[in-house]
């Protein structure tokens, strides 16, 4: 077995055991249970924003799955690491450091034309967050949203984004779309998952006014976690190239965000 191979299957069941070890504790350990951050004073600088939401039950047992609050996986490594890529190999000078952290009804999230959305499996937006997001994509906003596998939990997205976009459909992309070529160019969307890497990644879009042509207002990283990735680069965990594919992805949709 390959040294990568057994770092790749350590890390999937180092994950299987906090699923178990989270059965027992149940939904009462995410009480009181927080991220501590302090976001940036806006300064007109890029800002890397990451969407926080209350996890919703899996629907299995009395508990919320994990020993976190799903919206803070890869914190704040993965966009510590992409903030300094995008630094270094673009002329955007982004605030380094942690990002900002809103919700999707907050009104400072408007300030931030690009927001990072994870572990949408678990999400369950307000009507007040379905409502501001709405208006915030609408405005120009763009969303990236991230980190969520398997049927349940695109069937729970779809179902969310219903409540966002009603009438909006979502469109799987292929790698001709302009965002796989706004900065980088991407030659193929052959990933696969950093832990689990029998899920082949799947991107979706939302498009302005329906039309593939118009504005893309979200992608999304169906079976994928890039943020896995740019958490994870450097450490010798994942390879060295494919972390540096999920970096080109992560720049491409910023350099794609802030131009469209």
């Amino acid at each position: 077995m390959s040294p990568t191979l057994k770092k790749r299957l350590f890390l999937a069941l180092a994950a299987v055991v906090v699923m178990s070890l989270a059965v027992p504790i149940g939904a009462s350990f995410l009480q009181g249970f927080d991220v501590p951050y302090e976001n940036h004073a806006y300064n007109g600088r890029f800002t890397f924003v990451r969407v926080k939401f209350e996890p919703t039950q899996w629907g299995r047992g009395p508990y919320q799955w994990g020993l976190d609050l799903k919206w803070n996986h890869d914190y704040p490594q993965a966009e510590r690491n992409l903030m300094t890529i995008l630094k270094h190999h673009t002329s955007i000078s982004p605030n380094m450091g942690k990002s900002n952290i809103y919700a999707l009804d907050d009104p400072e999230l408007f300030r931030y034309p690009w927001a990072y959305l994870c572990e949408v499996g678990f999400w369950n937006p307000t009507k007040a967050e379905a409502e501001s997001l709405r208006t915030y994509l609408l405005k120009g906003g763009f969303l990236v949203v991230d980190d969520f596998i398997t049927e349940w939990q695109w069937f729970n997205y779809v179902e969310q984004m219903r409540k966002v976009m009603p009438d909006y459909q979502l469109v799987e992309l292929d790698v001709s779309h302009p965002i796989f070529n706004s900065f980088f160019y991407i030659e193929t969307l052959d990933f696969e998952h950093p832990t689990l890497p029998g899920y082949q990644p799947v991107y979706y879009g939302i498009f302005e006014d329906n039309d593939p042509k118009k504005r893309l207002m979200v992608i999304a990283n169906y079976n994928h976690d890039i943020g896995d990735y740019w958490e994870w680069s450097g450490s010798g965990w994942v390879p060295i190239d494919i972390s540096n594919e999920a970096f080109k992805l992560g720049v491409n949709y910023v350099v794609y965000g802030m131009t469209h």
